[in-house]
């Protein structure tokens, strides 16, 4: 049978760790949140299909987060090439779909396919940290999503 001080002290370090437990997943959801905030939106203009963005990460910069909304069986095809003028290329892209599953590879066509479901989408472009040599990297990606319309045909039979 455990004393009183025991007990007390039992008590005490299980208070500790749920407190500690609390507190890591407080921050891991603001930073999770603060992230998200962060992207930086693609937005496309009325009938519009495709953008193109580039950008450059810094060297001390491993990747940059972007997000815009679509719907569930639309079609989708994600490129990522080099940007003339930079010493690296960010080739890397990974596609975060809203249930958080995600999909991607390093450069060129990182993403095509008809989208699993609606809302908001994340993509991730970062420099490959196998081959980084710490300079700036810099990158173009186009995003073509396709109305529901002109996806039905590409969509229908998966």
């Amino acid at each position: 049978m455990l004393s009183i001080n025991n007990k007390t002290a039992l008590l005490t370090s299980q208070g500790i760790q749920t407190l500690l437990l609390s507190s890591a997943l407080m921050i891991f959801a603001t930073n999770s949140a603060v992230a998200k905030n962060s992207d930086t939106p693609i937005r496309f203009a009325q009938g519009q299909i495709s953008k193109t963005i580039t950008g450059k990460l810094s060297p001390k910069q491993n990747e940059h987060w972007y997000k815009f909304n679509a719907s569930s069986w639309q079609y989708i095809v994600i490129n990522i090439a080099p940007l003339a003028g930079t010493a690296e290329t960010a080739n890397v892209g990974v596609l975060q779909m809203p249930n958080g599953t995600q999909d991607g590879t390093k450069g060129g066509i990182i993403y095509q396919g008809c989208l699993p479901a609606t809302g908001e989408y994340r993509l991730r472009v970062a420099r490959n940290l196998m081959v980084t040599q710490g300079k700036t990297a810099g990158y173009t990606v186009e995003v073509v999503v396709l109305p529901k319309s002109a996806s039905e045909s590409l969509c229908e039979y998966l």
